[in-house]
């Protein structure tokens, strides 16, 4: 479904009217703040119970927090905690948290409801009751590296209508925050930069490296290159490749070249300990999408791997154990006239592995090009 926002006047003129405390008006620079806390990937949802358990609390998780099919057991998109504003010491809890969503229509006598109407001027509270819609996007309202929503309507059939419109709009806000959480989580500290360096001196790319990821294969020919970096640990297993191809036109990446060409990829080089490969999982979702990656023209890939060996003649094929999620981007960079496949892929049995593949996802979006660098411009992230 189409989001249909606000009109842009009304957009601004309800985050005018939003009373704003102090603390909004601390820029990043000078902000002394303590950051946001909680455990990364989780959304609280502030509404009172019998909202959360009716209409409007299913149009949230649907919208903001669907569940995710392409993972061997569906994950919600956001593991989702619910609160309501039953004392003053839930209400400072609420304050400290990375991400925060309040809810109520403002028909409503519940604390949620007066809440948002306290943030109301009279003039706002009006225009919500005529039939507009209030979606207040705050960031670091209470801290820094928080991002909290108002959401309010003048009743819960609207409030509803609102969630199913623009949900998706403010799941893609609560996405881009966490990846940029994640981002300091997992760079801040020691990189491994000169393997970054040899990647970019043999191949013209490169991606951030975490210091455990170690390269395992590393192989050119004349029209082609690929990367596979593994960071094994005592439970759990994450894949990183690059691949590419010189002199490519974009017209070449479709889904199914895609899907053949990782097939390829992953029977060459990640075998099993005997005769089995990885390959896609064709018998669970898969998911493909077209993509600006970076400001690139190219394909998202959500879906399973698994271990298989061939039988029948190579027309079939049976599980040998183990498997898992994996996220892939493919797309063309005109600067270099390639055809770059980025893919991450997660073993992870006794963990839910949302918070692996966002990690990937982390990682894919690090990638910059020789030229890029030599240019000082890295291209705008900006994926749709």
């Amino acid at each position: 479904m189409t989001a249909r926002l606000p009109s842009p006047r009304w957009s601004l003129l309800l985050l005018l009217l939003f009373l704003l405390p102090l603390s909004t008006l601390v820029g990043c620079e000078g902000d002394f703040r303590p950051r946001a806390v909680g455990k990364e990937g989780v959304l609280t949802v502030v509404m009172d119970s019998s909202r959360w358990t009716g209409a409007v609390g299913e149009a949230l998780r649907e919208n903001i927090a669907p569940w995710v099919n392409t993972l061997p057991v569906s994950e919600r998109y956001f593991e989702l905690k619910h609160l309501e504003l039953s004392s003053e010491q839930v209400y400072e809890r609420v304050q400290k948290l990375k991400n925060v969503i309040i809810v109520a229509p403002l028909s409503d006598s519940t604390q949620e409801a007066k809440f948002l109407r306290r943030r109301l001027s009279n003039k706002a509270e009006q225009a919500i009751l005529n039939g507009q819609t209030a979606v207040v996007n705050k960031p670091n309202l209470w801290r820094r590296s928080q991002r909290v929503y108002y959401v309010t309507a003048a009743t819960p059939k609207a409030l509803v209508q609102t969630l199913q419109n623009q949900g998706p709009d403010i799941r893609s806000t609560f996405k881009d925050i966490t990846l940029q959480r994640l981002k300091r989580e997992m760079y801040d500290g020691e990189r491994r930069f000169a393997t970054e360096d040899s990647l970019m001196e043999r191949h013209g790319f490169a991606v951030n490296l975490q210091t455990d990821f170690v390269i395992a294969v590393d192989t050119t020919t004349a029209s082609s290159g690929f990367v596979w970096l593994r960071r094994r640990l005592a439970k759990t297993r994450r894949e990183f490749f690059v691949y590419y191809i010189e002199n490519a036109s974009p017209d070449r990446i479709t889904p199914e070249w895609i899907y053949a060409t990782r097939d390829s990829l992953t029977r060459k080089y990640f075998r099993g300990n005997v005769t089995g490969f990885a390959r896609i999982d064709y018998r669970r979702p898969l998911n493909t999408e077209q993509t600006s990656f970076l400001g690139r023209y190219g394909y998202r890939t959500r879906g399973l791997w698994y271990m298989v060996t061939p039988v029948e003649g190579e027309r079939k094929f049976r599980p040998v154990g183990g498997g898992g999620p994996f996220i892939n981007y493919t797309f063309y960079d005109q600067a270099t006239d390639r055809i770059y496949m980025l893919d991450g892929s997660v073993f992870a049995p006794d963990f839910d592995k949302m918070r692996f593949v966002r990690q990937m996802e982390v990682m894919a979006k690090t990638f910059r090009t020789a030229e890029e660098v030599q240019s000082e411009e890295g291209p705008v992230a900006a994926e749709q």
